[in-house]
């Protein structure tokens, strides 16, 4: 080669100058602008290798570099050339580096092998060859890069003939490039959500870190040291174990390895569909499902192997378990607790503890469930109601007062009316149909029950009779009797007839007529 060419004839300057004029040191190294170390490892080399001055004149500048570096041997086909390919993969696995990978090298080449540094600089030289997204050393398991495709696919409806866009979603693995596709209505925080949990049941595990985009579905805030992730979002990592990391703002690189994967799925699976009609969301992924087998089996043009077989070697080793339960989307609402020790989502209202009147709380609000957290903590959990207005009440989060009323209802009242006697039972049941709402007659059956403790149980039958006789369904009416004695008199049984007799002097209806 040329600079190992002029290597040997820095040598042969050298030696000239030292044996041929008697310089120094300093004065060589001045004259062949080298350093003086250099000079003195080159007579030293030749003094070590039995070469004199001059030198023989058949000796070549290749058999000249045979006896300095007897350990090496010329370039050319009898060195063993690395397998820079596979050394590339391999540098994808946890804790291997090139040192290890060279001392592998040599132990299968033998004398044969490359020193250290030839043998990285024909790596970094392959390396180099790649494409840009294929410089980034990924290590297995790691990553997982998401983003969505340029292109969007129509759909039809088959009823109306609207004609609505889908996007695709990509997921690619940082190590082996194993790719995943899907189709979502937009991209929304629940599309983003679901292609990133489908993408992880495809591969069948959860990777270390999950790189996105900085889209305002999961970053509140896109900041390049401390990004701001949506609570759905941070929820979600926290639910598969695992880091949503996005991208720095404005550095593609970072994700370079999901701009090519976007890339390839355009034209390995939309490129083939774009003839095609999809009248849902779900005949659309089930095609997507049928190209994405062949994409990963496409053997890598400069790698060994494929997508599939780098992925089942590198990332599903290193994959963690994946989380049999799905996910379920949360909605966020910030509320303050309303007097009432209630708070509203969605037009209903939930009770909270009562001490937490006026206080600022947190409402996740599930398909299912309606939570709320005061100062990161859970405070309470109801059943989520899809009726405006409806009022979801717990006992236990009411002042002590509120909770004594509420214990009553009116089968309680009629219970205690039974336990008395059946007028009481009788006049009990008038007084809550009395009124349009049965709680309207709460306050006079706790009257009632009030004078039985002060009077008993006989004397409350008793006086509860004459009521009903009387036709009296009210408290003031039962008070009124216990109060003038009245309940411990006989009942009259016949009605007095109060009929006039006939008499000239006495008009009659008709005189009114």
């Amino acid at each position: 080669m040329p600079q190992q060419r002029l290597s040997m004839r820095k040598i042969r300057d050298v030696l000239k100058l030292r044996h041929g004029a008697s310089l120094s040191l300093e004065e060589i190294a001045r004259a062949l602008k080298l350093s003086k170390g250099v000079v003195a490892k080159y007579l030293r080399l030749a003094q070590e290798s039995g070469l004199n001055w001059p030198l023989p004149p058949e000796l070549d500048d290749a058999d000249l570099e045979r006896r300095l570096y007897p350990r090496q041997i010329r370039h050319g086909a009898t060195y063993a050339e690395p397998d820079c390919a596979r050394i590339h993969q391999e540098l994808k696995r946890k804790g291997v580096t090139l040192q290890l990978l060279w001392q592998e090298y040599r132990q299968s080449a033998g004398d044969r092998s490359y020193q250290y540094t030839a043998f990285c600089k024909h790596y970094r030289s392959f390396a180099g060859q790649l494409k840009r997204s294929m410089r980034q050393v990924h290590q297995a398991g790691e990553k997982l890069f998401a983003d969505y495709a340029g292109p969007m696919v129509p759909i039809i409806d088959a009823v109306t003939g609207e004609v609505s866009s889908a996007s695709i979603f990509v997921g690619v693995l940082g190590a082996s490039s194993y790719t995943f596709a899907c189709a979502t209505a937009g991209q929304t925080q629940a599309d983003w959500l679901f292609g990133i949990e489908q993408c992880l049941r495809f591969i069948g595990g959860v990777p270390a870190l999950i790189v996105p985009d900085n889209p305002k579905a999961l970053v509140t805030k896109a900041d390049r040291y401390e990004p701001e992730l949506s609570k759905g979002s941070e929820e979600f990592a926290l639910h598969y174990g695992t880091v949503i990391l996005p991208a720095r703002p404005g550095k593609p690189q970072d994700k370079a390895k999901v701009e090519v994967g976007v890339q390839v799925v355009e034209r390995w699976i939309l490129a083939r569909l774009r003839h095609r009609q999809f009248f849902s969301l779900v005949e659309l992924n089930a095609a997507i499902a049928e190209l994405l087998p062949e994409l990963n089996e496409r053997n890598f043009k400069k790698l060994p192997g494929n997508r599939r077989s780098a992925f089942e070697t590198l990332d599903a080793p290193y994959l963690k378990p994946l989380n049999p339960r799905r996910y379920e989307l949360a909605q966020w609402h910030k509320a303050t607790v309303n007097i009432d020790y209630h708070v509203e989502f969605d037009g209903s209202y939930y009770s909270v503890p009562h001490a937490l009147v006026g206080q600022k709380v947190d409402v996740r609000a599930t398909r299912h469930t309606v939570e709320v957290i005061a100062r990161s903590k859970r405070v309470t959990s109801h059943t989520r109601s899809h009726q405006v207005g409806h009022y979801a009440t717990q006992t236990a989060h009411m002042p002590a007062a509120h909770r004594r009323h509420a214990e009553w209802t009116p089968g309680r009242f009629v219970q205690w009316g039974q336990s008395v006697g059946p007028q009481a039972e009788i006049l009990v049941a008038r007084l809550l149909q009395k009124h349009k709402h049965p709680e309207q007659s709460y306050r006079a059956c706790l009257g009632l029950m009030r004078l039985a403790r002060s009077v008993g149980k006989a004397r409350m039958e008793a006086a509860c009779c004459r009521a009903v006789h009387l036709g009296a369904y009210s408290y003031r009416s039962v008070a009124s009797i216990l109060s003038s004695g009245l309940d411990g008199q006989p009942l009259a049984t016949q009605r007095i007839d109060l009929k006039l007799p006939e008499h000239g002097n006495v008009r009659g209806p008709a005189y009114y007529h």
